[in-house]
């Protein structure tokens, strides 16, 4: 997992690209041929895929992507959103088995809950795939998680906020910690920035962390409350993009906008404008297409009799307005 130390990340100018993922060994899930029913794909070739929200394009993006990856081999993917509602999203799973889907995959609204879900599509022979986010229920067996690298980005986010203040300040976190891949995201955020707070010169503290739901709207609200108690804030992480505009529309309120940096994460369209603005400092940026299309590389793996990895996880680069000015998808908007 790289590392970016501050004087190379201030030299940093080039326009991220996606690099190769971390590949965990199969893990001890049974094999293809061990299933209950029909062989993967003998039935109906339709995979059921169940997302936080289709609001974030980020996910959308792995959904347009993992259906363009298997509609080559035949196969159809019905996408629908989760709404961040964990019993609307175990219904649709429901939806999947009465179908009879040849697999499943899911991006979790709560990483925990929808473990019985899983566990009824277990029951059922019908294969589970993770994307993003991870079910952290330990009796429900996925056959492999894909996503990206949330703590090594985590990590990056706080040397993006350590340079964005010059090593001193106060920080907040808008956090969502009912999803596995924000967890991650936060815990490496807090690991790294006490790493960097050992070197010389370095104080950065963490204030506070409020839930910003992942959503604009309630991390609009929640940065309001951080900035009433904390009037003296110095940077704010947000752990996607539409917490990162949220809280940048809550500083534009209270007319503190040159008074607190905004560290985001995702690297989505409206994310990246931002950074080219200058509205927000920095993103750690995903690449939800190549997690859509690695996800149908692995489902295809498991159809074909093969033990896919347990996990491949696909690294973060940190982008800043630098990156912002070479970049090619805001060239063409």
């Amino acid at each position: 997992m790289r590392r970016l130390a501050l004087i190379s990340v201030l030299l940093a100018g080039c326009t991220p690209q996606a690099t190769e993922p971390v590949v965990r060994p199969p893990s001890e899930m049974p094999s293809p041929t061990s299933q209950t029913t029909a062989p993967p794909g003998a039935g109906p070739k339709v995979i059921g895929l169940s997302v936080l929200t289709m609001d974030n394009p980020f996910f959308k993006d792995i959904a347009d992507s993992l259906a363009a990856a298997a509609q080559p081999q035949g196969y159809t993917v019905e996408a629908v959103s989760g709404d961040f509602d964990v019993a609307k999203q175990k219904n649709q799973v429901q939806d999947f088995i009465v179908k009879k889907v040849a697999a499943i995959v899911l991006c979790p609204c709560d990483s925990k809950a929808i473990g019985a879900s899983i566990e009824d599509a277990n029951a059922a022979g019908i294969p589970v795939f993770t994307a993003d986010i991870a079910c952290l229920d330990p009796e429900a067996k996925v056959v492999s998680h894909i996503a990206t690298d949330n703590l090594q980005g985590g990590r990056l986010a706080a040397d993006a906020v350590v340079e964005a203040l010059g090593g001193k300040g106060q920080v907040a976190i808008l956090d969502h910690p009912v999803v596995e891949s924000v967890m991650l995201r936060t815990k490496g955020f807090r690991a790294r920035l006490a790493e960097l707070n050992k070197q010389p010169g370095n104080k950065v503290e963490i204030v506070a962390t409020l839930p910003g739901g992942g959503d604009k709207a309630k991390s609009l609200a929640a940065a309001q409350d951080l900035l009433t108690a904390h009037p003296d804030l110095d940077a704010i992480f947000a752990i996607n993009d539409p917490s990162a505009l949220g809280a940048r529309a809550a500083l534009e309120n209270a007319q503190k906008a040159d008074q607190v940096k905004i560290i985001g994460f995702d690297g989505q369209l409206e994310g990246k404008q931002a950074i080219a603005a200058g509205k927000l400092y920095a993103d750690p940026i995903q690449f939800p297409k190549e997690i859509g299309a690695k996800t149908w590389a692995v489902i295809q793996q498991y159809f074909n009799g093969e033990q896919p990895p347990r996990e491949v996880l696909i690294p973060t680069r940190l982008y800043r307005q630098a990156d912002a000015q070479g970049d090619p998808e805001l060239a063409a908007k």
